[in-house]
């Protein structure tokens, strides 16, 4: 039975990017980006068991990008739901109910838009998370000034206290099934803050300013900047 799990999410319809087709089923390089999203799982160290969320529209597409860029690596698909939150806990019982898990089990769960994830980081996730640190979130510092508030009140804070938290968030299982188990809430925009909920400290992990999630058009420019970039030092 796996010990290592990964929960890609991609069930959102990615509209913010002004395309027909949602944000993980673009061109970066020669193929999707959710390909190279699962890729780098595969390469990692870790090699955890691949549970990918699709929504139910989208999964004969996905089946069909597959065949046509030959696309081999070994994955599970689950059904996502209307949110991020349900499409989670979907994920989640997919792997409880369909494949099985052992007390030392841990699960990530990843943006299915975060392609340029390096294997090394993920190694370094998951070998962090252990059950004196059950939750391991990925985060950089801010580089800019920050101020918090709205238009006409506002007041700046020290950019040194402010994370950017990014995904893979590695999880031991039982806390992350735990925490699926409560109602959903409208602040629950990542794991750790469901979590959170449950008064749960959470180990922030150096991230990397490369792991870009592709949000907007011109994401995929960049992104493809960074791929050429790290091809010239292999």
């Amino acid at each position: 039975m796996p010990s290592n799990f990964v929960i890609i999410v991609a069930a959102g319809s990615g509209s913010r990017i002004g395309s027909n087709l949602p944000k993980q089923f673009l061109l970066l390089e020669d193929k999707p980006i959710l390909m190279h999203t699962l890729q780098k799982f595969a390469e990692s160290k870790t090699n955890p068991d691949i549970i990918l969320v699709l929504s139910a529209s989208m999964i004969d597409l996905w089946k069909g990008l597959c065949q046509q860029y030959n696309f081999k690596q070994p994955h599970n698909i689950a059904i996502g739901g209307d949110s991020r939150f349900q499409s989670v806990r979907n994920g989640i019982n997919f792997i409880k109910d369909v494949i099985g898990l052992n007390p030392n089990s841990k699960i990530a769960v990843h943006d299915g838009a975060r392609p340029l994830i390096k294997p090394d980081l993920i190694d370094q996730l998951y070998d962090k998370c252990q059950p004196n640190l059950p939750a391991i979130i990925p985060a950089v510092q801010s580089t800019n000034s920050v101020r918090i508030g709205n238009q006409e009140e506002n007041k700046a804070i020290e950019r040194e206290s402010v994370w950017l938290v990014q995904t893979p968030q590695v999880f031991m299982s039982d806390l992350l099934i735990k925490a699926y188990k409560q109602p959903e809430e409208v602040y629950f925009t990542d794991d750790a803050s469901v979590v959170e909920k449950l008064s749960n400290n959470l180990y922030l992990f150096p991230g990397d300013q490369h792991n870009l999630k592709i949000t907007y058009e011109e994401d995929i420019a960049i992104a493809q900047q960074l791929c050429n970039k790290s091809k010239r030092f292999l």
